[in-house]
């Protein structure tokens, strides 16, 4: 395999994990049986292993933070 395609599969792969783990995340932000969760702890069981980096890479592909996203399953 040439270094090209390696590099290609891995940064898709990389990418397909990352969206695995926002979607996820996601869902359970939205899930009532999770509300006393704090957003940390479901980042953290979601994969993500930084804050900031969870929350930058949530709102690049949601267009809004996981805060915001709960506040609008309050309302």
């Amino acid at each position: 395999m040439s270094t090209g395609r390696l590099h290609e599969a891995i940064s898709t792969f990389c990418h397909w994990l990352l969206a695995m783990r926002l979607e996820e995340s996601r869902r359970a932000l939205l899930d009532p049986r999770r509300a006393g969760e704090g957003i940390a702890s479901i980042a953290y069981c979601a994969g993500f292993n930084d804050l900031s980096v969870f929350n930058r890479a949530f709102r690049n592909r949601f267009g809004m933070t996981p805060s915001d996203l709960r506040g609008t399953r309050r309302n």
